[in-house]
């Protein structure tokens, strides 16, 4: 469906069905564990008043149409009429790789076929397969595809976007991956969170000496971002097939004396122990499907989020899920994302991702959002501006045309986003 953007200075949302606003009874601003996750503040016949970018009232409708700067300024609004209609933040998508430019249909019929991921790789599949066509790519072409995909994410709801190089594996490539996340993200309302993944998997030219690999990343490609200002977070990709737990730690720790926030991909493909990386104090560990009771227990006593994404298990035809539900009840901080990918996640739909959670991990609808919305914007370090909608923080608002958030989860695959406001910027169908 094409959508068009409105750049307007100020939205009037009224007559909401069902208003999330995600707020905390208690005023925490950190992510949301055990019952907290349940927390939706909602608000019925809602009404939401977004100025210059920012929230500046929640409530109901019949205050919202009494407060005399609305009555005032009324007709200088863009008033959006949300009966039957549910809204809530707009999804923090905190795990994606935007940054490719072809489909693995390859591996897709691979798999089918009953080839394992390494199988797969070994075969000149997988990550490594999309290298070439990324290297070849101009700034431009790349930069045109990241805007193509910040759109569609828009389209299903989503306004905050992690997004990770990782596909070039050069140090000029992955500069101009992110150079290019950089240009669309400029030309996007939403939020766009870069991230260097030069530590995806070892290149090809380095097989025979991944060691040299390891150096290039902390000594060249680390340096060289940080000077330039082109990410907030350094990932590393520790498992099998990917980088040790030793090498792990040693591009972890050049980010963090280059001042960048630190997250990884782990325990996807075989467990990695997470004591030593929990101790770097990462905002985010990801994938987590092989996490033992020792590990969860490491990660509920601490700050960092287990961002889980269950569209990859469902893509590879995997049995089993991460364990979300000993993770909550643990007491860890559990966040969804896409893992938007052309491999092993291609989707781009932060509700399908929710309808997995329930059906698959056992997460209730309401723990989903929250995981998709204030726990994402947690796993990014935005709670203070993002994930709920509260007066002072950005106008990131998402409108769906359901009677119940419950249908966010239920309704397998649809498409019944009506519109987004990103930043205050309102995203709607043309």
């Amino acid at each position: 469906m094409p959508r068009s953007h409105s750049s307007i200075g100020g939205v009037l949302l009224v007559n909401i069905r069902q208003l999330l606003t995600l707020r905390s009874p208690s005023g925490k601003t950190g992510p949301r564990r055990g019952p907290e996750l349940c927390e939706l503040g909602i608000i019925e016949d809602g009404a939401v008043l977004c100025v210059a970018g920012k929230i500046t009232s929640v409530g109901t409708t019949k205050d919202a149409l009494r407060d005399p700067w609305i009555k005032k300024h009324r007709t200088k609004l863009h008033e959006i009429d949300c009966a039957a209609k549910v809204v809530l933040p707009g999804f923090v998508d905190s795990h994606t790789h935007p940054v490719f430019v072809n489909p693995r249909l390859v591996d897709f019929e691979k798999r089918i076929a009953g080839s394992n991921y390494e199988e797969i790789a070994a075969a000149g599949g997988g990550i490594r397969s999309s290298i070439d066509a990324v290297r070849k790519a101009g700034k431009s072409a790349l930069a045109q595809k990241v805007r193509s995909v910040l759109n569609e994410m828009a389209s299903h709801g989503t306004t905050t976007v992690e997004a990770k190089s990782g596909y070039g594996l050069s140090l000029d490539s992955e500069l101009k991956s992110l150079e290019a996340i950089k240009a669309a993200s400029s030309q996007w309302p939403g939020t766009v969170v870069p991230t260097l993944l030069g530590a995806h998997v070892v290149p090809p030219e380095y097989q025979s000496k991944p060691e040299q690999y390891v150096k290039l990343i902390c000594g060249e490609m680390i340096p060289l971002v940080a000077k330039r200002k082109l990410a907030q977070f350094v990932d590393v990709f520790c498992d099998r097939g990917a980088f040790s737990e030793d090498d792990s730690l040693r591009i972890l720790g050049a980010a963090s004396t280059y001042g960048l926030q630190l997250r990884a991909h782990i325990s996807q493909l075989t467990r990695t122990q997470l004591e030593a990386i929990l101790k770097l104090n990462p905002l985010s560990l990801d994938h987590l499907d092989h996490v033992t009771e020792d590990d969860i227990s490491l990660l509920a006593r601490s700050k960092t989020v287990a961002t889980l994404v269950p569209g990859a298990n469902y893509f590879l035809g995997l049995r089993d899920y991460p364990p979300a539900r000993k993770l909550i009840e643990a007491g860890a901080a559990v966040a969804l994302a896409t893992d938007y990918n052309p491999g092993s996640s291609p989707t781009l739909s932060m509700p399908f991702v929710l309808s997995l959670a329930c059906t698959h991990m056992k997460m209730t609808p309401a723990e989903a959002i929250a995981a998709a919305t204030i726990n994402g914007a947690c796993a990014l370090g935005l709670e203070k501006s993002k994930g709920s909608i509260e007066p002072g923080k950005d106008a990131d608002v998402a409108i769906f045309d359901l009677n119940d958030y419950r249908e966010l989860a239920y309704w397998i695959a649809s498409d019944n986003c009506e519109a987004v406001i990103a930043n205050g910027v309102v995203i709607g169908r043309s």
